[in-house]
């Protein structure tokens, strides 16, 4: 009995799909590799050791270099210059012993020799901006780069060394033995260049109305490459896109600026009451309770104030930062100060904003909550926050990241006024830089290498704190707004990247400085593949798990793109290669969709398919064992069972038919379907995916099911499903809520909608 029943019901959802003629055999191809889409990543992986374990985590033998440095700084407000004295104390904590060091001079890329403008092609601009065009074709070249005035050691001995564009090679008296350390000091200058006109990730805007400068400075000091079990020294030159990879060290920094100036930077402000007013003081304690309202530290009256002062005098800042991979700072004497607290991990961090009075009124009521909001989002989807403060500098056209600090964007115009797109554009520049402390100011990959580890991961945390931000403040919401509008993140967004010319799209898994669409492909095409895998794969409780195991596996490390993929699987149990090979090695795309809907009836009459399934596993149709026979809703052998009888109507009549061979108990569990489908998937696309589809009824109900994308592992070009239901299907969807980022929709429903051309949209748009 169990025989006969496993036999019925596999012939009534099999044999629908068994084809119904008889195929020569084909023509004999040459072998060929593995190319399947499910196949494992080997090929693409590197073979794990002692530094780095299959699971993704860091192995028994992982090192990471420490790079302390002790820096005196000066800036030069009058002549818009920046000169220092640092020692910094290397320790070579890595098996290898070292002939020589390697240091960054980032800001060689804007030297009058910088070979970073050769490299870029285009020809002549259609149209410029006229600081742009001035700048490419009127003015002479921006004096800028470092003037290195003494490389030393210790005992005051100059030390041999070699600049090669943006590095110095220094080399070392003796070779630095495993556990060594070795100290030595670099004297430096350079000229600020103005960051608006001249673009730059640092640098000084100037304010012609009082004769003022805000700066932002940064990558302001030589700086130690990475060393590490991946690529020893991390050699790859700064063209000024790709960004940093950066050892962890402690930073002793005092920063000598005019004494009108306001400052902050990275790391604890160690001369707080040399700094402060009383007055300061007073408000400063203050914000350390407030947790609903920033409190003002400098007022916008005091900072006007200092606008008109230009003191000769100075003022020197002192910071202290322990466990941090790179420094920056801020300073102006327009800069109006306010903060407020945020509990974190039973912890009060210090949520903190610097802006000229150009950003109010929108500074002074967004900024701060906004990093606020940024600290407990992005802990709650990592790890606590480990510092003591995050700070929010608005600076005009900037959007970058530095340990504890970084310069947004967004401006109101002259009278104060803004718009929803300034509005959302700075608080989602303010979420994502300051998003951008987790990734990669703690959780520190290449960067030079690998854009997409940092810029990529952080856009998609991003979108969720910018969720979270809209949930938490609604009344930052425009009218008719249920939730933040959000510009990268769901599906759909990426659709128009994804679907457009292949001769300009690069795998994600590319060099940030090679890349077409740096946007795209670094930003928001990484991003949404992590949405649609938290989403539409795993669900948000496996995400989240594996998602903060890779964070906490690797704060204060250097991961590697290997090391991300494999954590997301290993805390998951869920194999994920099909989906790192497709969205991140590849530029293929989702197209899926409904390729054929055929309705079957069921008959008592042996039917041709089956007749062939039997020649040709040489089987007697006389010795087969009773069957359920499936015939195609009008096709010739269903007319001819409707003529002889022999089709039995997918009614109550089908389980008359079916109850002889049935137990009464076994009867009691049967259903009563009475609509027999097969449904064929396309997939014109590439990528392999879920496919999700919303089966529609005839009585206004409908359902949605997932086929879990394995269900392409046997043919990455067609499936079929049967489907047996006891309502008549009218119409079926295969990704109503557009989750998968599918980039042609014409041919994901039955029937078929018939949409209008792109061309005829147009017209009627221009019509009306």
């Amino acid at each position: 009995m169990k025989r006969l029943k496993y036999l019925m019901l596999s012939a009534v959802f099999i044999s629908a799909g068994v084809m119904a003629q008889e195929q020569t055999p084909p023509e004999r191809k040459p072998g060929h590799t593995n190319n399947n889409k499910f196949k494992q990543l080997y090929d693409e992986f590197s073979t794990p050791n002692m530094f780095r374990s299959a699971s993704g985590a860091p192995g028994p033998a992982y090192y990471q270099q420490q790079a302390d440095y002790n820096m005196d700084i000066t800036l030069n407000d009058k002549d818009a210059k920046i000169s220092g004295f640092e020692t910094i104390t290397y320790t070579n904590n890595s098996p290898d012993v070292l002939k020589y060091l390697w240091v960054q001079l980032d800001q060689n890329m804007r030297a009058k020799d910088s070979k970073t403008p050769l490299i870029e092609g285009g020809g002549v601009a259609a149209g410029q901006q006229p600081g742009g065009f001035v700048s490419n074709y009127m003015e002479e070249p921006f004096d800028g780069g470092f003037n290195i005035e003494a490389v030393k050691d210790t005992s005051g001995k100059d030390l041999a060394h070699m600049i090669n564009r943006t590095m110095m090679r220094v080399e070392l008296p003796q070779p630095l033995k495993s556990g060594e350390k070795f100290s030595f000091s670099i004297k430096w200058w350079y000229n600020i260049n103005d960051h608006v006109n001249g673009r730059g990730r640092s640098g000084y805007e100037y304010f012609p109305e009082d004769g003022n400068r805000a700066y932002v400075i940064a990558q302001f000091y030589p700086r130690m490459a990475v060393y590490s079990d991946v690529e020893g020294w991390q050699n790859s030159q700064f063209w000024g896109r790709d960004e940093f990879a950066l050892p962890f060290g402690n930073f002793e920094v005092n920063i000598t600026v005019p004494a009108d100036h306001i400052l902050d930077g990275t790391g604890k402000l160690m001369n707080r009451k040399e700094v402060f007013s009383k007055d300061m003081m007073k408000r400063y304690e203050k914000a350390q309770k407030s947790y609903d309202e920033p409190v003002v530290i400098v007022t916008q009256e005091e900072a006007e104030a200092a606008e008109k002062q230009f003191s000769n005098k100075t003022k020197t800042w002192k910071l202290y930062a322990e466990n941090v991979r790179d420094f920056g700072f801020a300073t102006s004497r327009k800069f109006i100060w306010d903060m407020m607290a945020v509990k974190i991990g039973g912890k009060n961090i210090m949520a903190v904003s610097m802006y000229p009075k150009e950003g109010n009124p929108l500074w002074e009521q967004w900024s701060t909550k906004a990093v606020a909001s940024t600290l407990k989002s992005y802990s709650k989807m990592t790890f606590d926050y480990p510092y003591h403060k995050a700070i929010s500098v608005h600076a005009k056209n900037q959007g970058m990241e530095y340990p504890m600090i970084c310069w947004n964007y967004g401006r109101p115009d002259a009278e104060g006024k803004y718009s929803d797109r300034v509005k959302f554009g700075m608080i989602s520049v303010i979420i994502h830089e300051v998003g951008h402390n987790f990734f990669p100011m703690i959780v520190n990959s290449d960067e030079r290498q690998w854009t997409w580890m940092d810029e990529g991961l952080n856009t998609f945390t991003q979108y969720i704190a910018e969720q979270d931000f809209g949930s938490e403040y609604p009344t930052a919401l425009s009218a008719g707004q249920t939730a933040y509008p959000s510009r990268r993140g769901p599906a759909a967004k990426i659709v128009p990247y994804m679907g457009g010319d292949q001769d300009f799209i690069a795998p994600i898994m590319t060099k940030g400085l090679n890349t077409y669409q740096f946007g795209n492909n670094a930003y928001a095409k990484p991003a949404t593949a992590l949405n649609i895998l938290r989403e539409t794969v795993m669900g948000h409780e496996l995400f989240d798990y594996a998602y903060r195991e890779y964070a906490q596996r690797w704060m204060f490390k250097h991961p590697t793109p290997e090391d991300f993929f494999r954590t997301m699987e290993d805390a998951s149990a869920v194999d994920l290669d099909w989906f790192w090979r497709g969205w991140f090695y590849t530029t293929d795309y989702v197209d899926i969709g409904v390729k054929e809907v055929k309705k079957y009836f069921v008959s008592s009459e042996i039917n041709e398919a089956t007749k062939l399934q039997a020649k040709r596993y040489g089987i007697e149709v006389s010795d087969l064992p009773p069957l359920v026979y499936m015939v195609e809703e009008g096709s010739e052998e269903f007319k001819e069972s409707l003529k002889n009888g022999s089709a039995v109507d997918n009614s109550p009549s089908l389980k008359e038919y079916l109850m002889d061979n049935f137990t009464a108990e076994e009867r009691k569990n049967l259903k009563e379907p009475k609509y027999f489908y097969n449904v064929t998937f396309e997939k014109p696309g590439g990528l392999v995916m879920p496919i999700i589809v919303e089966y529609k009824y005839a009585d206004g109900t409908s359902k949605t099911e997932t086929y879990p994308a394995q269900i392409w592992r046997l043919n990455d070009k067609e499936v079929s499903k049967s489907v047996a239901s006891d309502k008549e299907i009218v119409g079926i969807t295969v990704d109503p809520n557009l989750e998968t980022a599918d980039v042609d929709t014409s041919n994901n429903s039955w029937p078929k909608e018939t949409k209008p051309s792109e061309f005829d949209a147009f017209k009627e748009k221009s019509k009306n």
